[in-house]
């Protein structure tokens, strides 16, 4: 299995629109970062995790031209806005693109792209084959090939559950600041662990890099990278000798294997 960071910002990515901090006027590429998503590549199956607003270029600037399914983590549009651009992989694979997801973030999608689910399509909308997930283990399974096990992994954002996805031995898990025993149980035996890590000072919803760092020791994967980071956690190559062994900041682009698949 090959995991790729199509994007490891925050919501308004990195640099942000008219800020004037010297992270947002960095010249270096690993201080550049699109919305948070990945794309893995197993045997048999391309899976991207959320189609936030940079959905188009990340396809674009990774040459995937295949995607079997898309699992949302939640329906924040940092993470769903991109949806409208599955069409390219509908006239391209000639197939309705499946999609998974929590019933609360289904739902909230088919209210935000409405025109996508209404009884009378307008031509060349995007066509999907929506999978409703309840928290419990699911199995991707399409056109013959063998079955992909996906357990969830529910975290809160704040007040909202999302979901985090875990894949053999590989886990992702973003827009959290709390994990309850339960869930941190499935994470049990994860050796490439994905965490989100927003900034150091505290923050409603998600983890600082402290609290990350601790989460991460707790579940003792054998490498953690940290993704939807703010410019207000400063430059990559001034945090990123400050992690411990095994723990990294992932940045866009960068491309890891799993070796369990």
């Amino acid at each position: 299995m090959r995991i790729t960071f199509l994007g490891t910002g925050t919501s308004q990515g990195v640099p942000m629109i008219a800020c004037p901090c010297e992270v947002c006027h960095s010249s270096d590429s690993f201080d550049k970062r699109l919305r948070s998503a990945i794309h893995i590549q197993t045997n048999h199956y391309s899976i991207v995790i959320d189609t936030g607003p940079d959905f188009r270029m990340q396809m674009l600037a990774n040459a995937i031209t295949e995607v079997d399914a898309i699992l949302f983590t939640h329906e924040h549009k940092d993470h769903s806005a991109g949806l409208d651009d599955v069409r390219g992989f509908n006239y391209h694979m000639a197939c309705d693109m499946p999609i998974y997801g929590s019933a609360h973030c289904i739902e909230a999608i088919k209210r935000d792209f409405q025109y996508i689910f209404r009884e009378k399509k307008y031509p060349g909308i995007p066509e999907l084959e929506v999978h409703v997930l309840p928290n419990a283990p699911f199995t991707i399974a399409h056109k013959g090939r063998p079955a992909l096990a996906v357990t969830p992994i529910e975290v809160l954002h704040y007040k909202l559950p999302v979901f985090g996805y875990r894949i053999g031995s590989f886990a992702y898990i973003t827009d959290a600041n709390y994990i309850a025993e339960e869930e941190l149980a499935k994470l049990k035996g994860v050796k490439t662990l994905v965490l989100n890590a927003l900034r150091h000072e505290p923050h409603l919803s998600h983890f600082t890099l402290k609290e990350a760092i601790e989460i991460a020791q707790k579940i003792g994967a054998e490498h953690t990278y940290f993704t939807h980071i703010s410019h207000q956690l400063g430059k990559h190559q001034d945090v990123e000798p400050t992690l411990p062994a095994g723990m990294h900041l992932a940045y866009d682009g960068l491309s890891i294997a799993e070796k369990e698949y």
